[in-house]
């Protein structure tokens, strides 16, 4: 009993805290994205915010259940948790329900489970597994091709189903491969590949093949002109060349219709504001006008006329954005911020090399979700369909994001055991 005791009483009180008043700003701003003159009961089941409510009790009894199991049960069943997950994501493709396009959910009588969302801490609990027990920090080619194997793997069944957004989550562990020693030339490699592959589609092939070669002659002024560098950039510019003239039949041929006019719009190719663009664009407009202050509560124009759609999930950041303004935003950024930089620290406190990993796979887990959620709703980043962790309305999310965070509350509360 004393050990349980010293559980509760070693948890971080803050990172507790931020969980709780993200998730209460979410209930109260799914009231207020859903409200309904008829059921005006916040407590009223029949409605979002009644169920939400119940996602949310359920959660707290999650989340007391995990600060109770034994520290080792999660490092040593970490690998069963992620076949076992993987094996629901196969399921799913076979027997699941189809929501707005993806075929990613179990329908259980009025309630619906997504298995990809799980599927993110299983994998935070198997990479973490992995790395903690291999001598070398991402040295050798083996070490690399098996922990991209982990994350591909959820990936690409998630991409089988037709939820792009989800999958590309999986790509936010590269941060956590970054911190275990993986070269920062990856990191540099992905953000030219995404660059080249904007700049290609905004500009043309001929003006993104002029901008690299203008790039290569102006380094080769820079650098000392001998063999190898000139043969080094050659290679670059050729290589860069190439990917550059396969971008067009990468986005004709392998993307969706709906994807590829997502991406125009993003890029000023297209307008479309009442399509593709239709979401993002009310999103602005409620944004701006909540002002400084916003219009106030259950006063939003924007969210009581229903001009955005999805705004209790995908988009509930503009809801707060119109109903509390630029201050109320703010104050949700922050509170974000807070706990991310609260999640960094505590990883780096661990003694066990596990937790520590496992800390800097939920940390990216979060921002990735945090910098695209709120991105896609000001317009500056592509609408792919992922949940404001603790704000938006989802069981499944909800139950996941609580999951992935209180596995490493546990964890840091017991950080003097080495496992």
């Amino acid at each position: 009993m004393r050990k349980r005791k010293g559980i509760f009483i070693n948890i971080d009180r803050l990172s507790v805290l931020l969980y709780f008043t993200l998730v209460f700003i979410g209930w109260i701003n799914i009231y207020a994205a859903v409200f309904n003159e008829e059921h005006q009961n916040i407590f009223d089941f029949s409605q979002n915010y009644g169920k939400q409510l119940i996602w949310i009790i359920s959660s707290v009894i999650l989340a007391l259940i995990i600060l109770m199991i034994d520290i080792k049960f999660f490092s040593s069943f970490s690998y069963i948790i992620y076949l076992l997950s993987m094996f629901s994501l196969v399921v799913v493709l076979m027997l699941g329900k189809e929501i707005a396009g993806s075929k990613s959910w179990f329908q259980i009588g009025s309630f619906a489970l997504q298995p990809a969302e799980f599927a993110k801490f299983a994998t935070c609990l198997a990479i973490a597994k992995y790395l903690s027990v291999i001598d070398r920090k991402m040295q050798t080619l083996k070490t690399k091709v098996f922990a991209f194997l982990i994350l591909l793997l959820p990936a690409g069944l998630i991409l089988l189903q037709n939820d792009t957004g989800s999958a590309l989550v999986y790509f936010s562990f590269i941060l956590v491969l970054y911190r275990e020693g993986l070269s920062g030339s990856f990191l540099i490699f992905g953000g030219i590949i995404a660059v080249l592959f904007l700049l290609t589609l905004w500009l043309g092939i001929l003006y993104a093949i002029g901008i690299v070669l203008a790039i290569c002659l102006f380094l080769l002024l820079l650098i000392k002109r001998k063999r190898n560098n000139i043969f080094t950039l050659i290679v670059v510019f050729l290589i860069a060349g190439g990917f550059i003239l396969s971008v067009d039949y990468t986005f004709e041929n392998i993307l969706e219709k709906h994807q590829k006019t997502r991406i125009n719009v993003l890029i000023g190719k297209e307008t479309d504001i009442r399509g593709a663009g239709y979401n993002v664009h009310q999103s602005k407009i409620a944004i701006g006008s909540g002002g400084l202050t916003g219009k106030g509560f259950l006063k939003g124009t924007q969210t009581k006329y229903n001009f955005v759609p999805e705004q209790s999930t995908d988009f509930i950041f503009c809801t707060i954005g119109e109903e509390w303004g630029f201050a109320g935003s703010s104050l949700v950024v922050a509170l974000f911020s807070a706990l991310l930089i609260r999640l960094i620290i505590m990883a780096e406190r661990q003694k066990s090399k596990f937790s520590r990993i496992y800390g800097y796979g939920v940390c990216s887990i979060l921002f990735f979700h945090f910098i695209i959620n709120i991105g896609m709703t000001i317009g500056i980043a592509p609408v792919i369909g992922i949940p404001l962790p603790f704000i938006s309305y989802g069981g499944s999310s909800l139950w996941a994001f609580t999951i992935l965070l209180f596995i490493f509350i546990r964890q840091d509360a017991s950080r003097g055991e080495l496992l």
